[in-house]
């Protein structure tokens, strides 16, 4: 499954018009305006030139989404702008867009019925601007949001209901807690890619969607990984907890996880080695660096015996850790691919 990153990338092949001064990307010959938009030069702001598939965008500091957008785009993109409000019918008649980017405007208001008129939308990129709340009555075809580095405290119950085709949410950056998000809040979503990063959370969210294959809870407040916490995600393949302040992981919280495949914990406090690492039959990645631990046992990482992995650890960083790494035994490693897939580096205090 590819991460969330991948998907979310966006790259759009446009000629910028500024105040009559075409600006053309290097390396690529002008566009070609055929998406029937009305004449460019007569619009106030202007827009840019069109690629064969639709996009729109506008290029200079608009207060409210322009008019008159051509029924057949479907791409629109309106970041870097100072649009503070999303109305009813600013998106009326664009029942083709696939994709609206809005980041870094200054958005605090979304009328209820905002995008209603689109019904084959996909992907929604709102990051970056003043909302408080996620916006109600989100189009049932979405299927990514980017809605990070807003002011979200909340995020209720009822507010993804019906969008059964959502598998990407990148909701970082906001003030959540673990109060802000109301029980059954995840319902009826089939997230594979969800992170709520650089945010205020102590603990990892209850009843986050069991369909999960990447979770992302970097740069929180998280102490500690408890048993039931993350009971219900089988199919996570990577984990996210790095920079947080997590001191204890209970022993057996992470078998739950059976085709884990990458870790993230560095820049915690562990003082050892997470417990039930050799159970991890796919683990290949293990960030554990910038922690306090001082000590590495010889089946801290590999199975005892004749216990099988299924594949070989292709990466595992222990670095600035006070663990005298002299003194750990060769066979410490001896279910890692390569020698040079071991960092330790040099602890400084």
């Amino acid at each position: 499954m590819m991460s969330c990153q991948a998907h979310c990338t966006y790259r759009l092949c446009l000629r910028t018009r500024v105040s009559g001064f075409p600006m053309v990307p290097p390396g690529q010959h002008e566009a070609t305006a055929t998406s029937g938009l009305p004449d460019l030069d007569a619009l106030t702001p202007t827009y840019s030139a069109i690629c064969p598939w639709w996009p729109a965008t506008c290029v200079v500091s608009l207060k409210t989404v322009p008019k008159e957008i051509s029924p057949d785009t479907t791409l629109l993109d309106l970041q870097n702008n100072g649009i503070t409000e999303l109305k009813k019918d600013d998106f009326k008649g664009l029942q083709h867009l696939y994709a609206l980017v809005l980041v870094n405007n200054k958005i605090s208001k979304i009328h209820p019925k905002a995008f209603s008129p689109l019904r084959k939308l996909q992907k929604l990129y709102i990051s970056k601007n003043h909302l408080v709340e996620i916006p109600p009555n989100l189009p049932s075809s979405l299927v990514e949001l980017r809605i990070h580095d807003n002011k979200i405290k909340k995020v209720s119950k009822a507010v993804f209901s019906g969008l059964k085709n959502m598998n990407c949410i990148e909701m970082g950056g906001n003030p959540l807690e673990n109060s802000g998000f109301e029980p059954g809040a995840f319902d009826g979503l089939k997230l594979n890619y969800l992170r709520i990063s650089e945010a205020k959370l102590t603990g990892i969210p209850k009843d986050l969607p069991e369909t999960l294959n990447e979770l992302h809870l970097d740069h929180n407040k998280i102490q500690a990984i408890e048993l039931e916490d993350l009971l219900r995600y089988s199919k996570l393949y990577r984990l996210g907890l790095g920079h947080n302040h997590i001191r204890m992981i209970e022993n057996g919280s992470l078998t739950f996880m059976p085709t884990l495949r990458e870790l993230h914990l560095d820049n915690n406090k562990l003082a050892k080695v997470p417990p039930g690492l050799p159970d991890l039959k796919f683990l290949q990645v293990v960030y554990l660096h910038s922690n306090n631990i001082t000590k590495v046992g010889i089946n801290d990482f590999c199975p005892v015996g004749f216990g099988v992995k299924r594949a070989y650890y292709n990466g595992i960083s222990l670095f600035n850790n006070p663990v005298p790494y002299w003194e750990v035994q060769p066979a410490t490693f001896r279910c890692v691919t390569d020698r040079l897939a071991i960092q330790f580096g040099n602890y400084k205090k």
